[in-house]
């Protein structure tokens, strides 16, 4: 008899306590091997796929895409034990499901890059058999309240007889009617695959089930979601019109009310929600201060175009304005260690870093996240510029891991790329400074005492002043601008 099994959502590390289903990569019915796949979560660090440490057929999900779900929450069971469905999606090598009566096996593990290191199958319809006829056909998913209010799941349905017909599962909510929608397409799977499109969708009320999409294959594409989006929103433009009265009889009370009921609400959660914490944290408790410079980057720009002309086999990729500013930081940090460190409040000391892990502020379409170049102190402007290019494609891509996120002992943050001169960056905790860069620009200077147009830059520093004082961070500061307007300076430490 086949055994049903319960996983729930595992400890993703990094000391994140919940995430939210973006995607299921599987359907109630699917078969399973151990270690596959079977959804995708976004925490407030990264994207990432949750492999089952079982093999068998799902007979249930719980969580809607689109909801939160704590740690220890269930996301699915799996009913496994001998049948000819799940032992073949298991398969016959290391792991899969016990032949014997009661015997399961399992990876153990629910981590991704950690198991059996066997092969995943792919995802499948499993044909009914003894197995499959034990389990619901179809399992309504159900969704997972807060744990604070109650039970987080409502027990496994008992399974239904092999004759009983299948229903369809209750909708969660009333539909959003949108032209071009296809009722009968309710039932079946979302034909979206960027977590971003569903994204817009929550956000605008958008059901996702109704839409028709102008992709390959029905694929819901991001300008099918915004002309619903636009349809949606020029429908409720001519109910308000219908139902406002006229002007003057629209008291300011009522006039309050409606705005406050046509105020747009966006959840603080996930990485946004997780900047927020942070960066409240940061003013809650560093001591922070700022101080900025002005200086003449000419020299850096003709450097670093004189390091990018070199041709031949021999050239490698070419070196960015940012890894050049990031290698300087490391040789600063060299010489003023206090300002690669951390305050261990408990303890009340100043804990000096050997290793510079270096953070650098990327904007991506998920929001603000800060990639880590691991001992940035040990590469050369080069490595650190490729790693930084890695680094970003990743980050667009929402494929960065929670430790490519944490760990930086330093940020630099290139503001510049907005088109402004400076700023006051808030420090990300719990590190100790920030080096704020503004955008590059043509101005006058007074250069080798004549006036003359040179290519000038603002730095800024956001330092702990529990750390050190204004001298430190001010001779930190000023062999930064030092290194930019000559960098031959930096050949002494090279």
């Amino acid at each position: 008899m086949p055994q049903v099994l319960e996983f729930k959502l595992p400890d993703l590390g990094e000391g994140l306590t919940e995430a939210e289903i973006v995607r299921w990569l599987v359907e109630v019915g699917d078969v399973v091997a151990i270690d596959q796949p079977v959804v995708e979560v976004e925490t407030a660090k990264a994207m990432v796929e949750v492999p089952c440490p079982y093999g068998g057929v799902v007979t249930a999900r719980f969580g809607e895409e689109g909801s939160e779900l704590p740690v220890g929450a269930p996301l699915l069971t799996v009913a496994v034990g001998s049948g000819g469905g799940a032992d073949e999606a298991a398969g016959s090598g290391s792991g899969g499901v016990g032949s014997g009566a009661g015997e399961v096996e399992s990876s153990g593990n629910v981590l991704v890059g950690y198991g059996t290191g066997a092969p995943v199958a792919r995802r499948r319809r499993v044909r009914p058999t003894a197995l499959t006829a034990a389990a619901p056909a179809r399992v309504p998913v159900a969704a997972v309240p807060d744990p604070a209010s109650g039970p987080a799941v409502a027990p496994v349905q008992a399974p239904a007889p092999a004759a009983a017909p299948v229903s369809a599962a209750p909708a969660a909510s009333a539909p959003v009617s949108v032209p071009g929608a296809a009722p009968d397409a309710v039932l079946g799977p979302v034909a979206v695959v960027s977590p971003l499109v569903r994204k817009l969708a929550r956000q605008h009320g958008v059901d996702l089930r109704q839409l028709v999409g102008s992709g390959p294959d029905g694929l819901i594409l991001r300008a099918d979601v915004e002309s619903a989006i636009r349809a949606l929103e020029e429908g409720a433009g001519v109910a308000s019109l219908t139902a406002v009265p006229r002007p003057e009889a629209v008291t300011e009370a009522a006039s309050g009310a409606v705005a406050r009921q046509s105020a747009h609400r966006i959840p603080l959660r996930g990485v946004r929600g997780a900047v927020a914490d942070k960066l409240a944290r940061s003013r809650r408790e560093i001591p922070d201060a700022t101080c900025w410079v002005d200086a003449d980057a000419t020299e850096l720009m003709a450097a670093r175009a004189a390091m990018n002309s070199t041709g031949g086999p021999a050239a490698g990729p070419k070196v960015s304005v940012l890894a050049l500013l990031a290698r300087i930081c490391t040789a600063a940090l060299a010489r003023f260690p206090e300002l690669n460190s951390t305050v261990d409040l408990e303890a009340r000391e100043i804990v000096r870093l050997p290793e510079v892990h270096l953070g650098f502020a990327a904007q991506t379409e998920r929001g603000l996240v800060v990639p880590v170049v691991r001992d940035a102190q040990a590469r050369n402007a080069e490595s650190i510029g490729a790693e930084i290019a890695r680094l970003t494609e990743a980050a667009r891509a929402g494929r960065l891991t929670p430790a490519e996120l944490t760990g930086g002992t330093f940020t630099l943050n290139n503001y510049g790329v907005f088109g402004v001169d400076g700023s006051t960056p808030i420090i990300n905790h719990p590190e100790a400074a920030m080096l704020g860069v503004g955008r590059i620009v043509p101005k006058p200077w007074v250069h080798q005492g004549e006036l003359a147009v040179r290519q000038v830059v603002q730095l800024s520093l956001t330092f702990d002043h529990r750390v050190c004082d204004g001298g430190t961070a001010g001779g930190f500061l000023r062999y930064i601008a030092d290194c930019v307007e000559q960098p031959a300076v930096l050949l002494r430490t090279l």
